[in-house]
């Protein structure tokens, strides 16, 4: 088993090196610039974007797809344990990371969001970015030295079990919610938030956001039904509302960030993953709940009753 493991990290740094032969600055600065989009900001950035701006049901499920996939990447890392290119051979280095390698979450997290994101095109062009995105994304992962080839195909393989859950599931799924009150809505999501830091102890962050985006949700839509499509007057947003929706939603996800990360404890102390996971479970409920309610209050946005009365 040993030189199997050995001749597949052979093999991955082959093609590692294979890719670094065409190394140039300006190519590195292309993929850097890919790489990042790919990261966990860049989708933190672009999730509340959705769910303020253009459709809050679909940014609940895209945003539920992509925690999951994250908690799911993370468990299998730390199950696994596997090394990363550079570890293994320094002079392929070209990034860094602070995680264990496969799978590759940039891969995964690529594919499941414009997975999703090219279902709702249903044109070529969703197709072309559901798959050419996640391609670079994976690509630009083997140029840093930072994933080898199979570190990519575990992060597919994992990214197309959340994407036939959610293509085949997520209608059946809702529906069994909508038929409980809000009460077992959020034990029921409260269980499965325990259940992924059960399984993964390591970071808890993934659970909390689920828990609070979700529950943050069920809330919204009980007492105040927020409509992302929608201006006060129950007409199509403007660019101003929009982009002040926006600007205060982030705003309000910052202060909320670095206020508790200030306030919790540190790493170093036992109450470090339970301050982490109601950090990022706050920071779920801002974005489902707090900041449409401040949109509401001020006139930025309309709520579905708003709408059904015009």
């Amino acid at each position: 088993m040993e030189s199997i493991y050995q001749n597949m990290y052979q093999w991955g740094l082959d093609i590692i090196r294979f890719i670094q032969h065409y190394e140039s600055p300006t190519l590195s600065l292309m993929m850097k610039i890919i790489t990042s989009l790919g990261s966990e900001l860049a989708y933190l950035a672009v999730l509340p974007l959705i769910f303020w701006c253009i459709d809050e049901r679909r940014g609940l499920r895209l945003g539920t797809a992509v925690l999951l996939s994250a908690w799911l990447n993370g468990t299998v890392k730390n199950v696994l344990k596997q090394p990363r290119p550079y570890q293994l051979d320094p002079s392929v280095g070209r990034a860094v990371e602070d995680s264990y390698g496969i799978p590759s979450g940039h891969a995964q997290r690529s594919l499941t969001f414009w997975g999703i994101i090219g279902g709702w095109i249903r044109q070529p062009l969703g197709l072309i970015l559901a798959v050419a995105l996640p391609l670079l994304i994976s690509f630009s992962r083997l140029y840093l030295g930072v994933h080898f080839p199979t570190d990519l195909f575990a992060g597919w393989i994992l990214a197309l079990s959340i994407l036939g859950t959610y293509y085949l599931g997520s209608e059946s799924i809702e529906k069994i919610f909508n038929t409980l009150n809000i009460r077992f809505k959020i034990l029921t999501v409260a269980l499965i938030a325990f259940i992924m830091n059960g399984l993964n102890p390591q970071d808890t962050s993934m659970g909390g956001a689920f828990f609070g985006i979700t529950t943050g949700y069920f809330v919204m839509i009980e007492y105040f039904a927020f409509s992302a499509r929608h201006n006060a007057r129950g007409k199509s947003p403007r660019f101003r509302e929009l982009f002040l929706r926006y600007l205060i939603g982030m705003t309000g996800a910052g202060i909320i960030y670095v206020s508790l990360k200030q306030v919790f404890p540190g790493e170093s102390s036992p109450w470090y993953a339970m301050g982490r996971f109601i950090r990022y479970g706050l920071l779920g409920f801002w974005t489902s709940a707090g900041a449409p309610w401040v949109f509401l209050g001020l006139k930025l946005a309309g709520s579905e009753s708003t709408v059904v009365n015009q």
